[in-house]
């Protein structure tokens, strides 16, 4: 059985998509982490200042909106907060983001995805 992490990790899911959105708060919030949704960038901009957030699961594109420029704020910060993208794209170059802890490929497992935000809150644990 799975070890749940601390009721203290806070997760942003960015994603214009509900049903992405829907199955990562349950999977997560089942693992017991604090699960936060954002459907647009700018919603993301306004939980991210309002909230103590350990993890960012962001799609590379929200509705037409692409995700770069949160990517890099978010990269920025002092230490750099964790950041799995999560993507539908077909470019072969994805999985390997520099500018990414990690990359979920659409569609992932569950066990995938709750694997990926415990190893990434692992590391924001670490740098506190």
């Amino acid at each position: 059985m799975a070890t749940a992490a601390k009721k203290s990790h806070t997760v942003l899911i960015v994603d214009d998509e509900y049903a992405i959105r829907f199955l990562c708060r349950v999977n997560l919030e089942l693992d017991g982490f604090r699960v936060l949704e954002a459907a647009e960038v700018d919603e993301a901009r306004r939980l991210l200042a309002a909230e103590q957030i350990d993890v960012v699961l962001l799609d590379l594109n929200v509705g037409r909106e692409r995700t770069d420029d949160l990517l890099e704020e978010l990269r920025r910060r002092t230490p750099p907060m964790p950041v799995a993208l999560v993507t539908g794209s077909t470019d072969p170059l994805a999985p390997e983001r520099p500018d990414a802890d990690a990359v979920l490929a659409k569609p992932f497992e569950v066990a995938e995805l709750t694997e990926t935000v415990r190893r990434l809150t692992a590391l924001t644990t670490a740098e506190r």
